[in-house]
């Protein structure tokens, strides 16, 4: 797929890959088999019939295409940015145990680019069928509980803390990979031209609570898909440092409040030099941004690179852009001034041992290796956990050791007629992996409601 430049993108924060057009995106798809038994999506977690939309590209029927993913996803644009396609159905696909396989996200987010700019109408809600349903949260968990309960003509209201909706897919996801208002807002527009409201600015737990909502305002079951939005620390000295953050705050800063726009307010520090620890995707967008606000930024990873948990293609467009990788690489302490000021991370070299439960290799620090890196800011990615309000605040809701909500793999919690999904049973996961989620707690809540009637 095209791109920007490395040298140009990592100065501004217009996005990097340019998508296909349609000669592009038609020759791609012509190298698609057609399986009989497609193992794509059997790994699609949910479950888009990727032959036949791919099948519909070859013949240049895009309107078709379209309304085959929608028939399972009408967030094509978002996941076929986002998601994890070469562990899942590029991962599955029969072309790549020899070769490349086919370009499966990036056809998905054609279709849905396409759609977009042709104003297709996607889908299209029952007649209400009397009955009410509440989600909690506009992220993708929350999002495709929402649009398939609407399908099947239930009235369903989402209520989301922050100001805007769509969860992790506003706040955590950098401009340059999911454009906000071209990409991730009209498609959350799919979902409202359905029926389904959405009310902004509501703490559930604090303005009101799972039991008001089920009890004083008639919902008849609960979907909570409130995502991973506590960040995890080290518990290193010099963690209270001015200077150090956690890479939510800092994303959620940059990309839900704009502070890389001049004409927004938002204060934002980097200093000259920025380290980020961790290795997933968090970290990757956290690093980039921070290039792109002026700072030389690194990476700071306990392991080696092939045990690196974030997608190769970030990576990839990391290194491009030249970001420094400091791989078997541990803090241990961070530095700071008399005036409580971060002035560097002291870090160890790593070895690494045997396998851990995860099965990558535990790393081992090598005793005398200890070095400091000079830096201004610190961001702490070292991944997220569900906010505890809503488990506190709702009577016969369990949570797990990890703070998770107890749910069934349809997504039925302790507490009846609340369900839950995504991030806030598995903790941080990915986009597609909580949208699958939401689906599979949708139908289990029309099961719950038409059972009781």
């Amino acid at each position: 797929m095209r791109e920007q430049d490395p040298k140009i993108r990592a100065t501004n924060f217009e996005e990097v890959c340019y998508g296909y057009n349609l000669d592009e995106a038609t020759r791609e798809a012509s190298r698609c088999l057609n399986c009989k038994k497609p193992r794509c999506v059997e790994a699609c977690p949910v479950s888009v019939k990727i032959p036949d939309f791919i099948h519909h590209i070859t013949e240049g029927d895009i309107i078709a295409a379209a309304k085959t993913i929608a028939q399972d996803s009408l967030l094509p644009s978002i996941c076929g940015r986002v998601c994890p396609q070469e562990n899942q159905c590029e991962g599955s696909c029969i072309l790549g145990v020899k070769g490349e396989p086919v370009a499966i996200g990036k056809l998905e987010r054609f279709v849905g680019d396409w759609g977009r700019e042709h104003q297709l109408v996607l889908a299209q809600a029952a007649p209400h069928n009397g009955h009410k349903v509440a989600v909690v949260g506009s992220g993708p968990a929350g999002l495709a509980c929402a649009a398939d309960l609407a399908k099947l003509g239930y009235e369903v209201s989402i209520f989301e803390v922050l100001h805007r909706p769509g969860g992790v897919l506003q706040y955590g996801i950098p401009e340059f990979r999911l454009p906000k208002q071209e990409v991730v807002e009209p498609e959350i527009d799919n979902v409202r031209r359905l029926g389904v409201k959405i009310e902004t600015d509501v703490v559930v737990g604090r303005t009101v609570t799972i039991d008001q909502l089920m009890d004083e305002e008639g919902y008849e079951a609960v979907f909570i898909g409130s995502g991973a939005g506590l960040p995890r620390f080290m518990g290193i000295p010099g963690e209270n440092l001015n200077g150090v953050v956690s890479a939510n705050e800092f994303l959620t800063r940059t990309n839900l409040m704009h502070a890389y726009d001049e004409q927004y307010d938002t204060p934002i520090y980097t200093g000259d030099r920025v380290v980020v620890v961790g290795g997933g995707n968090v970290a990757m967008d956290a690093v980039r941004t921070a290039k792109r606000l002026g700072a030389d930024a690194s990476i700071v990873y306990r392991r080696s690179e092939a045990e690196l948990p974030a997608r190769r293609e970030e990576v990839h467009h990391a290194k491009e852009e030249g970001i420094d990788f400091q791989m078997l690489t541990n803090p241990v302490e961070i530095l700071g001034d008399e005036r409580g000021w971060v002035t560097g991370i002291r870090c160890v070299r790593m070895e690494l041992g045997e396998p851990d439960a995860s099965g990558r290799r535990s790393p081992i620090a090598i005793a005398g290796s200890e070095f400091d890196i000079p830096c201004d800011v610190v961001i702490m990615a070292l991944g997220t956990s569900p906010n505890p309000l809503i488990a506190a605040t709702t009577p016969g809701l369990e949570v797990t050791r990890r703070g998770c909500l107890e749910a069934s793999d349809e997504g039925a919690t302790t507490r009846e007629g609340v369900f839950a999904g995504g991030d806030a049973v598995t903790g941080a996961a990915t986009v597609i992996l909580a949208m699958g989620a939401g689906r599979k707690a949708a139908a289990a809540i029309d099961k719950y409601i038409q059972s009781k009637n």
